[in-house]
C-alpha cells in the first residue's frame, strides 16, 4: 500500500496494483509560491503507470501551477519532481504538454502545420530543418484530430475548438510516454470535446500517462480512471470510484459533504 498524502486528518484509499518500473511522475513536498504566498504547499503524489488522471479542485486550488510546477515553467519553493525515475529536466522529451489557450499568442504568425511541427523539435534538434518525414509526422497529428485541412491556416484565424485541437496535435507529434493537459475540456464546442476524448482513449489504449486539470465534476467519472483532488495541497488521490466521494468532494471544495455530480443526458 502506498501512503497518498500527508495532510492531517486525511483518509489513505489504497491505489490499484501497479507494473513494476518507475512511477510516471513522482512529486515529492512540494512547495510553490507566488509573492510569498504559497500557492501549492507539501504536495506528494504518485501517478499510476498508464491511465486518465484528472486533477479536480476549487479555483485557485493550484491546479495548473502543479502542472507547471511539475514542468519547470514556474519556480519551486521546495521539492523535487521525477518522471520515470528522473530529474524532470532529463526526461523533457519524453513529455508532452497542452497548454490553456489563454496562455497562447494567437497573433504570431505561424501556420497550424508549423506548430504541431514544433513538438518534433526534442526529435529534429534545435535549429535544423524540419525534413519531409516530420512535416508528415505533424499532418498525421492534425488528421487525428480532425484538423488536416487547416495545415496551411494562421492559428489566429482558427476557432477557439480548433486551436484546442492543434495543440493536442502537437503534444501527440512530440510521441511522450508522460503528458500533461491544462484544462483541454475547457470552452471547447461539441465536436472538439468527442476529438479530445477520442485522442485521450487512444493515449490510454497505449499505455501512456496522461494528467488533465479538469474543472467539470459531471464528467470525471465518464473521462477519467483517476482522480487528484487537491486545494494547495492533496486531498485525495486514487481510482475514481473509490475517491470521488461527497465527502472527499467537501473537504476539497472547503465545505459540507457534496452530493456526488450526474451528468444531464439530452431527452431521445
Amino acid at each position: 500500500m502506498q501512503y497518498l498524502w500527508r495532510t492531517p486528518g486525511s483518509h489513505t484509499l489504497p491505489e490499484e496494483a501497479s507494473p513494476i518500473g518507475p512511477a510516471p511522475l513522482s512529486v515529492r513536498d512540494l512547495t510553490v509560491a507566488y509573492h510569498r504566498k504559497p500557492v501549492l504547499w507539501n504536495v506528494d503524489y504518485t501517478a499510476p503507470n498508464g491511465g486518465l488522471i484528472a486533477v479536480v479542485g476549487p479555483n485557485g486550488a493550484g491546479k495548473s501551477t502543479l502542472i507547471k510546477a511539475c514542468l519547470g515553467l514556474v519556480p519551486r519553493v521546495s521539492g523535487t519532481v521525477e518522471v520515470f525515475g528522473q530529474p524532470v529536466a532529463k526526461q523533457r522529451r519524453l513529455i508532452g504538454y497542452v497548454p490553456q489557450r489563454e496562455s497562447v499568442d494567437w497573433d504570431f504568425p505561424v501556420s497550424a502545420l508549423d506548430v504541431v511541427a514544433m513538438g518534433r523539435y526534442g526529435k529534429i534538434g534545435w535549429f535544423r530543418p524540419v525534413s519531409r518525414a516530420h512535416k508528415e509526422a505533424a499532418l498525421h497529428a492534425l488528421e487525428r484530430v480532425g484538423m488536416a485541412d487547416f495545415a496551411r491556416r494562421q492559428i489566429g484565424q482558427l476557432s477557439g475548438g480548433q486551436q484546442q485541437r492543434v495543440f493536442l496535435a502537437r503534444a501527440l507529434a512530440q510521441e511522450a510516454q508522460l503528458y500533461f493537459m491544462d484544462e483541454p475540456f475547457a470552452g471547447v464546442d461539441a465536436a472538439t470535446e468527442r476529438a479530445v476524448l477520442q485522442v485521450l482513449r487512444d493515449l490510454d489504449a497505449a499505455g501512456r500517462t496522461v494528467i488533465c486539470v479538469h474543472h467539470d465534476l459531471q464528467t470525471v467519472a465518464e473521462y477519467f480512471d483517476h482522480v487528484l483532488l487537491m486545494n494547495t495541497r492533496v486531498v485525495a488521490h486514487g481510482p475514481v470510484a473509490r475517491t470521488l466521494t461527497p465527502e472527499l468532494l467537501g473537504r476539497t471544495y472547503g465545505g459540507q459533504p457534496l452530493p456526488l455530480p450526474v451528468r444531464e443526458t439530452a431527452a431521445p
